[in-house]
């Protein structure tokens, strides 16, 4: 637990949060892997479980809730199924950690330095709108070839990383590996400046909590995910639904992926098609997955944090004597 109500951007070097935030993402996306997988395929299901008629012909799975989900993936596909795009997703998380963390220091300092001062939590939602912003741009064609990858069923699509790469760019070209960034930038703006408005706000007063393992920094994390998922949602479904389009959309899990084109007119295609509930396919799962993530990545991301400044002040000492 950091010492006091101490804010993010007070905390360590560029390099130590760099660090941190990498082996924040790291060890967080190994441990919800399985439900990202699991998000991502009820995300693309376009079709009505309620209305027979919608899927009559269809040849893919049905999938019916999270639970239903994860038993049909490990019968149709074993356990590695609910792995499925976990190297470029931890390549992803790996270096979207670092950028965010460091970006989200860099813009602190600097609306520190400036004046006016801002309030607290307006300054925290723009230091973390704008480093979900810079980090999901970087590191966007590892999202997009996480969702691809996750989306393959027992028929593979792409057989390597390499070759996912590479047939990208011969089939679709460089613009290819942006597919839905659009909504993708659109959509981690609110989110992640709710996320850290939220996180700071509730940081300080948990910490005076008598939680367990100094948990503190894990149950802020929680409630400040489950916030800002909630009010995002329709537009992380649409990015993932862009992310797979292209000449390999029908060869997917879900063979009957409509044509989409850009974030609104994929919005209105889904509440015209599905309705407006369309928007929110795989939420329940996207919460369960989002809560532990943000609190295993802010628990992990504080002590990695207060290890690596521990051990530059040790090297100091040493080098002083």
């Amino acid at each position: 637990m950091s010492e006091g109500p101490r804010q993010l951007k007070d905390e360590g070097s560029k390099r130590q949060v760099v660090f941190a935030g990498a082996i924040a993402g790291l060890i967080s996306r190994f441990c919800i892997a399985p439900l990202d997988v699991v998000k991502i395929r009820l995300q693309l299901q376009v079709h009505s479980l309620t209305d027979p008629l919608s899927h009559q012909g269809y040849k893919g799975p049905i999938y019916k809730g999270t639970i239903p989900t994860f038993k049909a993936i490990l019968k149709q596909e074993g356990l590695s199924g609910l792995w499925k795009g976990n190297v470029p997703a931890e390549l992803l998380y790996v270096c979207y950690g670092g950028i965010q963390f460091s970006s989200y220091r860099t813009t602190a300092l600097a609306l520190h330095s400036a004046a006016p001062k801002l309030p607290d939590a307006a300054e925290s939602f723009i230091c973390g709108a704008a480093a979900g912003a810079a980090a999901t741009t970087a590191t966007y064609p590892l999202d997009l070839l996480r969702t691809r990858f996750a989306a393959q069923g027992t028929q593979k699509v792409y057989t390597s990383l390499l070759g996912s790469v590479r047939d990208i760019y011969r089939h679709e070209g460089a613009r290819g590996y942006f597919q839905g960034l659009s909504a993708g930038v659109t959509q981690v703006i609110p989110y992640m400046g709710l996320f850290f408005a939220a996180y700071e706000t509730l940081r300080a007063p948990m910490a005076i909590l008598p939680l367990p393992y100094g948990s503190s920094d894990a149950a802020a994390g929680v409630c400040a995910s489950i916030i800002a998922k909630t009010g995002t949602f329709p537009l992380d479904l649409v990015r993932k639904r862009l992310q797979v389009q292209g000449p390999t959309r029908s060869r997917y899990v879900h063979t009957n992926i409509p044509l989409y084109k850009g974030t609104f007119a994929t919005i209105k295609a889904i509440v015209k098609q599905e309705g407006r509930r369309g928007l929110y396919r795989g939420l329940t799962v996207s919460l369960f997955k989002a809560a532990p993530a943000s609190a295993v990545t802010m628990w992990t991301y504080e002590r990695a944090l207060k290890i690596l400044i521990e051990l530059e002040k040790e090297k100091e000492q040493a080098a002083n004597r």
